[in-house]
């Protein structure tokens, strides 16, 4: 994205690779969740669909997240193509994760959404090669309860390794072969939200 594009660049947007009927989410995790999630195309059993799960459809965000894929618990990248209808179920049924006044009542009311709801809309800045802010928001959307469990078991359509990629950029971007890494990065677009919808989930 070059600098005209990053100054007029709205700051709530979902940007991610998709198709008609799929988008990408990235997560990271341990090998011995990662690699056979990646080998079979599902989540093992040892995921723990009981627990609140983040999706992240920004690579670098994810890249700075989990350190290139270093850091660890997070050696192993993924690049996880879910539904369309799935993703979109899941902001229908979503919460800000923080109070937003003019988008809830009040906090009483908005922590009452947020008990109830099984998945919650997070907002972070977007991320550089080098990791550094921008100046607009990038969608982390966790998942729950019911949320979670269609997430891992009715969602889910392909399940791929990317840590290798994740590793290749890296690289690059130490090398200070910036070009070479932007080349490499999965391309990213605006993804279509309801206005009324975005309206809920911007704050």
């Amino acid at each position: 994205m070059n600098e005209q594009s990053i100054d007029t660049e709205p700051k709530f947007r979902v940007r991610a690779r998709h198709t008609e009927s799929t988008i990408v989410v990235y997560q990271a995790y341990r090998p011995e969740i990662g690699r056979p999630a990646a080998r079979t195309g599902r989540f093992p059993a040892t995921w723990k669909r009981d627990r609140m799960t983040w999706i992240k459809p920004s690579f670098l965000w994810m890249m700075y997240r989990s350190g290139w894929g270093a850091k660890p618990g997070q050696e192993t990248v993924l690049a996880v193509e879910i539904s369309r209808a799935g993703f979109e179920w899941a902001l229908r049924h979503a919460c800000l994760s923080s109070y937003v006044p003019g988008v809830h009542p009040d906090r009483a009311a908005w922590r009452r959404e947020l008990k109830r709801a099984p998945a919650r809309v997070q907002w972070d800045p977007e991320r550089d090669l080098h990791h550094n802010p921008l100046p607009y928001r990038s969608l982390q959307l966790g998942l729950a309860g019911e949320a979670a469990r269609r997430y891992a078991d009715e969602w889910t359509v392909s399940i791929r390794d990317v840590t290798a990629l994740a590793h290749e950029i890296h690289a690059l971007v130490s090398a200070d072969d910036l070009d070479s890494a932007a080349r490499l990065l999965p391309p990213e677009r605006p993804y279509p939200v309801a206005d009324e919808l975005h309206a809920r989930l911007c704050g």
